[in-house]
């Protein structure tokens, strides 16, 4: 089962339990896929594309918690904590930074990459291989250590 049929199911699941939270976390996902979907140039949604999507998500719902926390809105914050929550679970296994740094290494070696020069191409494929199992800022600081030594 894909994940955008799994979300399906999974907002069915919520309305019959009345799960509030769980139901407008899973309805605003329906929604981005339904729009990247139709978007000009749209490629197929597969498994990759809807978890690069469910974690652009996640990012606009910690930026609101840190917004609404300095402006004391504990209220508003709750209710995006609820939705990250829900979210989370659609995303793979976060990767350890041990565990991406020897993957990184490997990659370097195999790729033959000797300097920054090398950053771009290491981190487009990185980038592609480590979809949704980590953030891209831990990759390129990794990858940027990695290629000064």
């Amino acid at each position: 089962m894909t994940l955008a049929n799994q979300i399906n199911e999974d907002i069915k699941t919520a309305m019959k339990a009345k799960a509030q939270a769980e139901l407008r976390a899973l309805r605003a996902v329906k929604a981005a896929f339904l729009l990247a979907q139709t978007e000009k140039n749209a490629k197929e949604l597969d498994d990759n594309r809807a978890i690069q999507i469910i974690q652009k998500l996640l990012k606009q719902r910690e930026e609101s918690v840190k917004i609404y926390e300095t402006q004391n809105r504990i209220d508003l914050a709750q209710i995006e904590k609820e939705e990250i929550s829900v979210l989370k679970k659609y995303m793979p296994k976060q990767m350890e930074e041990a565990e991406i740094k020897t993957y990184l290494q490997a990659l370097i070696q195999k790729n033959l990459a000797s300097g920054m020069k090398d950053m771009g191409r290491i981190m487009g494929i990185a980038s592609k291989e480590l979809a949704g199992k980590t953030d891209n800022k831990i990759v390129a600081n990794l990858v940027r250590q990695l290629l000064n030594h």
